[in-house]
């Protein structure tokens, strides 16, 4: 399946305050962003000074019946849908994480990941804490609670001044009092809403519109927002704020119908596709993307060469997590399964085929060979981004250059692997100016292409030495 050639990102978030059946809302709230996270799903809703929480694995539909709501009652409630990027992939580690301290009960869900993780459990077990998870979303509520006796709101700031790393977190307080944290480089998307008066705050614009919130603005980097009943107040995090935004939510991660960091994700991928349609032409009888990852770069370029788009590859759309095994002779059948061409669009044709971006190469050489059998003349591929060269340390699913196919091959080398006539990427620069911001060198994370990263880590880090 073509999950396995494509990065996943941590998470998405999403908080309700004081809202009639917030849990409900909450749960349209997670399936508007179950792209995030397809493992794990949860709700934790605060209720007579206590928190409730549900969770589960697997997609939100199948986690939660309307049974689980109607038992979520409350009037502030966050949730969580997870894709493991620090942590086993086991109900324990299941997300919101609650804790109970001094007769009163806090909840995190937490999207990012902390490169100093390792160090701060060291310090916490050291001094007594015992950790029920491997999550280090986990961290976060030890070093609050310690910090209590320096008041409530004392307490965050001196916590999230010790984290380091890429952290979006909302929480939640059992006096039903909602959180939200970003940290100072503001990897991670998060935003503040407003429904008929009370606060929402989502990963994603596109959960606002589900639930009919309108946007209000964005969460700034290092910022901490504490939504109770007297309203909202918005604390800054010690240190200078450095926006590093993650350019990879524009190429890949977030939905196209959403706004991060002030930009149309819809409209930020065609302008991807534009530039690379410039950078690097080719004749060809069509433009098609495999769905849905390449859609709109494809679309950009179409429209700035002239070149037909065509969905020639239809997606099926009700493939689940597990299927019945096929015989051994029904070769690649997991990735036939999902995408199926139209063979009179292709048979005989030059094709150019967009791509986001290249991770591992297996699904794309399966698919290529397919499209080889089928009779298409040429195959030409076009990536709407840099090669990935480098690991992510920020919440991404690649930790180790040997998972990147781009750091090992030449681009030569790479389009003789999958089999195509020819391949080019966009530049980083290009990929830089396309997004319409002013400085964009000055405004994003671009570690995975370039190799700078705007966060020091552990440089023994590595995907062996944290559990995932």
């Amino acid at each position: 399946m073509d999950f396995l050639d494509k990065p996943r990102e941590a998470c998405g978030i999403f908080g309700m305050h004081d809202y009639p059946e917030a849990a409900k809302l909450c749960y349209f709230g997670l399936y508007a962003l179950q792209h995030r996270g397809q493992e794990s799903a949860g709700i934790a809703v605060a209720d007579d000074n206590d928190i409730t929480v549900h969770k589960g694995m697997g997609l939100v539909p199948d986690v939660f019946e309307i049974d689980h709501l109607e038992t979520l009652k409350g009037g502030s409630a966050i949730g969580h849908v997870r894709y493991s990027t620090t942590g086993s992939s086991t109900i324990s580690n299941a997300q919101p994480f609650v804790v109970r301290h001094r007769n009163k009960s806090y909840a995190v869900a937490h999207n990012g990941n902390l490169v100093n993780a390792l160090q701060l459990k060291n310090e916490l077990e050291e001094s007594g804490s015992i950790f029920q998870t491997t999550m280090d979303s986990e961290i976060f509520l030890h070093l609050f609670v310690k910090n209590m006796k320096h008041g409530f709101e004392n307490a965050l700031v001196k916590t999230v001044s010790r984290l380091k790393g890429a952290f979006s977190f909302v929480a939640l307080t059992s006096k039903g009092e909602i959180i939200g944290i970003k940290d100072p480089n503001g990897f991670r998307p998060l935003c503040l809403g407003k429904l008929n008066g009370h606060y929402v705050l989502a990963s994603e614009t596109c959960a606002l519109d589900l639930v009919q919130a309108k946007f209000v603005r964005e969460i700034d980097p290092g910022e901490i927002v504490i939504i109770s009943k007297d309203g909202i107040k918005s604390i800054k995090a010690p240190g200078t704020p450095k926006r590093s935004f993650c350019i990879f939510e524009f190429i890949y991660f977030a939905r196209p119908d959403s706004i991060i960091f002030g930009q149309n994700v819809y409209l930020m991928r065609k302008a991807h596709g534009r530039c690379l349609a410039k950078e690097a032409p080719v004749d060809a009888d069509l433009v098609m993307p495999f769905p849905d990852s390449g859609t709109y770069a494809a679309l950009g370029y179409s429209e700035e060469t002239g070149i037909p788009f065509e969905m020639a590859m239809i997606r099926n759309h009700y493939v689940g997590r597990t299927f019945i095994q096929p015989t051994q002779s029904m070769r690649d059948f997991g990735v036939r399964i999902k995408l199926n061409p139209i063979k009179e669009l292709l048979k005989g044709k030059d094709i150019i085929i967009i791509e986001d971006s290249i991770i591992r190469g297996t699904t794309v050489k399966t698919r290529v060979k397919a499209l080889r059998k089928l009779g298409v003349n040429r195959v030409h591929m076009r990536v709407s981004c840099p090669p990935h060269c480098f690991p992510c340390y920020y919440g991404i699913d690649f930790s180790t250059r040997g998972e990147l196919i781009a750091s090992n091959k030449s681009i030569e080398e790479l389009k003789n692997f999958l089999g195509l006539d020819s391949l080019n990427y966009l530049s980083l620069e290009g990929l830089l100016n396309s997004t319409g911001f002013s400085d964009p060198k000055d405004k994003f994370c671009k570690a995975c292409f370039d190799g700078c990263y705007p966060v020091e880590f552990d440089k023994k880090l590595s995907k062996d030495c944290l559990e995932r």
